[in-house]
């Protein structure tokens, strides 16, 4: 067995050693969460002025992706569905994407007659919408939910995201107006 890389020169090393190893591991993360930080604000840069279009869908993705992960890497499995519902929109309001939680959506019969009322976990810059799931695994129910989300609001893209389990899910859809 081999002994650990401080272990190694001298056997024993100084609490001053000590201290300067663990301030450069610290110095590490910190340099590992700017580069994050500054993907995210890469991401957010708009291509043009113009504020989030359907060419950035993509990007907004992205950030959600990024920022999904981050969360999980912090919170882990375990939490209910509504603890990591409130960490995705916090943590996105708080990059400057609009997000609506509990987004009322109408579902309409052929003719316009109003059939009842849902409601979206979150609704990201006018454009996405985004399950959020907290179980073991994503099921087919799941799935035709989001779906049935995206044909009531007709929006085209939407996120089904489960923090529920060891590791993290993340589905895309896009629901074309053809369909």
């Amino acid at each position: 067995m081999m002994a650990p890389s401080f272990l190694r020169f001298a056997g024993r090393l100084s609490y001053a050693e000590i201290f300067s190893h663990k301030k450069a591991q610290k110095a590490q993360r910190s340099k590992e969460m700017d580069n994050r930080g500054a993907l995210i604000e890469k991401l957010l840069q708009p291509a043009d002025s113009n504020a989030w279009g359907s060419a950035d869908i993509n990007r907004l993705c992205d950030i959600i992706r990024q920022t999904s992960f981050e969360i999980h890497k912090f919170l882990r499995s375990g939490h209910l569905e509504k603890i990591y519902e409130n960490a995705l929109a916090h943590r996105l309001t708080k990059i400057g994407i609009e997000v609506v939680q509990q987004h009322p959506l109408e579902v309409s019969d052929e003719d316009g007659t109003l059939l009842g009322h849902l409601c979206a976990d979150l609704f990201a810059a006018k454009q996405l919408i985004i399950e959020v799931k907290a179980c073991g695994g994503l099921v087919d129910e799941h799935i035709a939910q989001l779906l049935g989300y995206l044909r009531a609001s007709r929006i085209e893209h939407g996120l089904l995201i489960n923090f529920g389990g060891q590791k993290l899910q993340i589905k895309k859809y896009i629901l074309s107006r053809d369909t």
